[in-house]
């Protein structure tokens, strides 16, 4: 009788062991894949930064047909650094959103004060950057 319960408590012992261990491992692999999912929440993001940066180019260019589009892009870059902002916490990744919202606000305010062709390098170059810390 004795043998019979240290085989049941050594049979208890190991599949509280395994137990511990499925969640230790399932608790490993949600944090890997939280990060992995933030990755790709900011390259998308990134991406579709990159396409508002295009249509910002292409709405300056186009200023003198229809000026509401500059502010329509830059108003669709803000959305999207918002959401950048809300899903990381990485230090490369909000210090390039910072540069990119400055850019943008440097944008807007040329386009207040009555600039129909400002200047979007900055705005392109950190979205360049953002991506670059997007992928890296």
């Amino acid at each position: 009788m004795a043998a019979s319960r240290r085989r049941r408590r050594g049979s208890r012992t190991t599949a509280i062991a395994a137990t511990v261990a499925a969640v230790a491992l399932t608790a490993g692999l949600t944090t890997g894949c939280d990060a992995v999912n933030k990755a790709l929440d900011c390259v998308q993001t990134a991406d579709a930064i990159a396409d508002s940066v295009t249509d910002l180019q292409q709405a300056v260019e186009n200023a003198a047909n229809d000026p509401t589009q500059t502010e329509e892009s830059l108003d669709a870059i803000d959305k999207n650094l918002d959401e950048i902002s809300d899903k990381t916490d990485n230090a490369d990744v909000n210090k390039a959103v910072d540069d990119l919202n400055t850019a943008v606000d440097n944008v807007r305010t040329a386009v207040q004060n009555g600039d129909e062709t400002p200047d979007v390098s900055p705005v392109t170059d950190a979205a360049g950057e953002l991506t670059k810390v997007c992928t890296s």
